[in-house]
């Protein structure tokens, strides 16, 4: 466990730079985070970052199929949103665990 700073506010992260708690997160963070990926977020990036974080609070399993089912994108549409490996990055960006479903 590390600490660092994103976005002017000191977090603990894992070694692959998940926050290590989840309430820790605001959207400047996010908007850090997906620079560090690539990814300019828009509104359709924060409906899904939220979708996540509410199933996650929820206790559900976080699945790709799950997010294309949520009726805000569809899986071509989530890949488009978070190309390579759109469920991996978009936790980390949402400021969640890594999905016990992704490598």
């Amino acid at each position: 466990m590390a600490q660092t700073t994103i976005a002017g506010k000191t977090v603990e992260v894992t070694e692959e730079g998940y926050l290590q708690d989840h309430t820790q997160w605001n959207e400047d963070i996010a908007k850090e985070l997906a620079k560090e990926e690539g990814i300019e977020l828009t509104d359709d990036h924060f409906k899904i970052l939220n979708f996540l974080r509410e199933k996650y609070e929820e206790g559900a399993n976080l699945t790709i199929r799950k997010v294309g089912k949520s009726g805000i994108t569809d899986i071509k549409g989530f890949y488009n949103l978070f190309p390579g490996g759109p469920l991996k990055k978009a936790s980390k960006i949402a400021g969640i665990p890594k999905p016990t479903s992704c490598v």
